[in-house]
């Protein structure tokens, strides 16, 4: 497989936004979002997915984490579709179930090209961090719609927000990891193609 990384730049009145993705790196991780709890998940998510990942975003934080998420969530999702190029060989769906503590999260991802998000959140506290829980529902969709991947993720149960979100950046990661790893030939679809 060529070697598969992306730089992204995105520029707006409200962020700034540079994400750099390799997909078949080591884990290594730099972030910088303005927010100390996002950059934990986003290392998260890097680590046990195995990509080496940068981001940076400066944004409107006197506002909320709102824009910044969100942008940050554009961006990571151009990257992802970027890097993964044609998708030939790719196993295309990923599935992961995590623990964290008294917490358990599931996500399934598919590389289909047909953006899509189901996202169960009802045990999710109303403030996370010091944000609004629902920042985290406008991440996950801006980068299911511009990775163009169906996105399931199911908190499926726990108490504490952050052992909750922690179960899910890591099983994001991880079924990113499995949906990206090459053990096919061809393009995966009985379509023969994807986007379709």
């Amino acid at each position: 497989m060529p070697e598969r990384t992306a730089r992204i730049e995105r520029k707006t009145a409200e962020t700034d936004v540079t994400v750099s993705l390799r997909l078949d790196g080591e884990g290594r991780t730099r972030c910088d979002t303005g927010f100390a709890f996002a950059d934990h998940m986003l290392t998260l998510f890097g680590f046990w997915a195995g990509f080496d990942l940068e981001v940076a975003c400066r944004g409107d934080h006197a506002v909320d984490a709102h824009h910044s998420l969100e942008d940050v969530g554009l961006a990571l999702g151009q990257a992802l579709l970027a890097a993964a190029g044609d998708r030939v060989g790719i196993e295309r769906v990923g599935y992961a179930r995590v623990p964290m503590d008294e917490a358990l999260a599931e996500v399934t991802a598919d590389l289909s090209g047909r953006p899509y998000l189901v996202y169960l959140e009802d045990t999710l506290p109303a403030v996370v961090a010091g944000e609004e829980k629902d920042v985290w529902r406008e991440f996950f969709k801006s980068l299911a719609m511009s990775a163009k991947m169906n996105l399931h993720i199911c908190f499926v149960y726990g108490q504490n927000g952050h052992h909750q979100l922690e179960a899910a950046f890591k099983a994001l990661g991880m079924s990113l990891r499995r949906a990206l790893a090459a053990g096919r030939t061809g393009v995966p679809s009985t379509k023969g193609s994807l986007d379709r």
